[in-house]
This record gives C-alpha cells, sequence and structure tokens, in this order.
C-alpha cells in the first residue's frame, strides 16, 4: 500500500477518492500540487492524463450531458452556444432542445447559469467561474485529477475536501454518480466530462493539429529542393 492510499486509509476516506495508487509521487515531483498526509508529511499528487480525444463523438455527446446536468446549474460556459454543440458533436438539434437546453429556450443561446452570482457567493463564498476555458487555464490534466480528487470532510461546509485544491468552495457534485458507479465507470465519465471541457475551450483544437502536421510535413518536403537550389546557386562561389 502506498503512502497516499495509507494515508487516506487513516483518515477514513479511502472509499471516498477515485485516484490510483500511483497518483501520488515522492518528495521533488507532482504537477497537481500538494497535500499533508495523516502523519503530516508533505506529499506531491502527480496529475492523471486526461483521455482528450476530438474524434470520439459518443464522448464528447456524453461529456455535454453530464456538463449540462451536473455542472451547468451553476456554472456558465457563456462563450459556447447550444447551436454550436449541435453541429460540432454532431447531435441533432431537436435532441439538443430536448435534453441538454437547461438554462434557455433559444438553441442559438450560449450557455449561462440562471443563477444570480451574487447569491451563488453566498452559498459558496465565491461565485463559480465560467468554465469555457478553464481546461485552457488550469490544463486538460489538472481539471480531471482535480475531479477525481473529492474526499469526505466532515469539516467543511458541503462535508467534501479535495487533494488538488484544499479547501475547495466546489461541493463534490458527482458524488452520487461516484456512488452509484464503479470505480473505472466514474474515471470513464469524468473523463467524458473533461473531454466536452476540453472541446468547449478550443473546438478547433483538433483541426488545428492536423493541419500543423501537414504544414509541418510539407516544409520538411520543401527544404528538399531549396537546400539543392541553394547548393546549385553557390557551387561556383569559392
Amino acid at each position: 500500500m502506498n503512502t497516499l492510499t495509507k494515508s487516506l486509509a487513516g483518515l477514513g476516506l479511502g472509499a471516498a477518492l477515485s485516484l490510483t495508487a500511483g497518483t501520488a509521487l515522492a518528495a521533488g515531483g507532482g504537477g497537481c500540487g500538494t497535500f499533508v498526509n495523516a502523519e503530516g508529511v508533505e506529499e506531491h499528487l502527480a496529475c492523471s492524463t486526461a483521455p482528450i480525444d476530438f474524434t470520439n463523438k459518443g464522448s464528447l455527446q456524453n461529456g455535454a450531458k453530464i456538463f449540462m446536468n451536473y455542472c451547468a446549474g451553476c456554472h456558465s460556459a457563456q462563450y459556447v452556444r447550444h447551436s454550436r454543440i449541435a453541429k460540432d458533436l454532431e447531435i441533432p438539434p431537436e435532441l439538443v432542445e430536448k435534453y441538454l437546453m437547461v438554462t434557455t429556450d433559444q438553441i442559438g443561446d450560449h450557455i449561462n447559469a440562471e443563477i444570480d452570482p451574487e447569491i451563488q457567493a453566498s452559498w459558496f463564498g465565491a461565485a463559480p467561474p465560467d468554465l469555457t476555458l478553464e481546461t485552457r487555464l488550469r490544463g486538460d490534466d489538472w481539471v480531471y485529477t482535480y475531479l477525481l480528487s473529492f474526499y469526505e470532510d466532515p469539516s467543511r461546509p458541503w462535508g467534501a475536501n479535495n487533494l488538488v485544491l484544499a479547501n475547495a468552495a466546489m461541493p463534490h457534485v458527482l458524488h452520487n454518480m461516484q456512488e452509484e458507479l464503479s470505480a473505472e465507470e466514474f474515471k470513464s465519465e469524468v473523463g467524458d466530462l473533461v473531454n466536452f471541457m476540453a472541446w468547449m475551450a478550443e473546438p478547433a483544437r483538433h483541426d488545428r493539429q492536423v493541419i500543423g502536421f501537414f504544414v509541418i510535413l510539407f516544409l520538411l518536403v520543401l527544404l528538399i529542393p531549396v537546400y539543392l537550389l541553394n547548393k546549385e546557386f553557390w557551387k561556383d562561389v569559392k
């Protein structure tokens, strides 16, 4: 049993955490912050790799469903339109209108939380941030690890804390899902959610990467005639 698992077991939190045994790094590493274990020793937490794949429409569609059901009630995504979700994720507009439009009646509208930010701030201590660009700000792996790192903590107002972001104001909104699914199923659902959030942050990301590959390939091929031409021009120069 590694140090992280033993620490959580000592606190009675092992069942509530979905991180695998390999997420804790030895001192000196850690890409998702640090935490203090039950023995009072600071440990580094490695980021788990988010399963980002914009070609997996099923994953993106499921992620959109999870986002609208679990996140959109408090968080906005004000730079994304429901119509863009329908088009890019290949979801029939009538299904988007029926199942995903929980914050508006118009498919061309942006995703905006309907709760007053001041009221939310009084509930949570801070207004929930807009999530459109969250994965660009924090990183895909950070958001993925954060969502997997909630654990029970009776001392917190909402009964949960987070290893990645200590004393986070956000409740563990995925708790019921986590209770109903196996650890692997829950990780898969969170992966789909983060995949969708990554798409929201940059819908053209996959196209940019594909175009970038061919641009680099073109430049490498072009290098050959340019090199030969340069050699021809300078062959008589001494």
